[in-house]
């Protein structure tokens, strides 16, 4: 079963959902050690296709506090892990006019960290 990291209530508000795609996210270990402490704010995050890759914008995770020196950046771009395939159907729905891909949801998946 997965456990619950943060959601955007705002997304499930704000925007009719037509699909859901579950990501996982590339980050660092300080990010990683951030979102078990629960410091992360999902509510501002989206995605976007770029150059063949997709891209997770806005996603807000505070700095570690038990860290040496090498911090990360709190709301650094940070890529998301999809099959081509997903991507390219991400991609022509984020060209369609008016469509948006807000991030609804963070939690864990085993040991990795997901999106939806």
């Amino acid at each position: 079963m997965s456990d619950e990291i943060a959601t955007n209530r705002k997304a499930s508000r704000d925007f009719f959902i037509e699909e859901r795609f579950e990501a996982g996210v590339e980050l660092r270990g300080t990010e990683v050690k951030s979102i078990r402490q629960g410091k992360v704010n999902v509510s501002d995050a989206f995605a976007r296709v770029e150059r063949g890759q997709t891209w997770l914008y806005n996603l807000d995770i505070q700095p570690y506090d038990k860290a040496s020196h090498v911090q990360h950046e709190a709301r650094r771009t940070r890529r998301l892990l999809l099959h081509k395939r997903e991507i390219l159907k991400l991609f022509a729905y984020s060209n369609q006019k008016g469509l948006a891909l807000p991030i609804l949801r963070m939690y864990w998946k085993g040991q990795h960290v997901k999106v939806e």
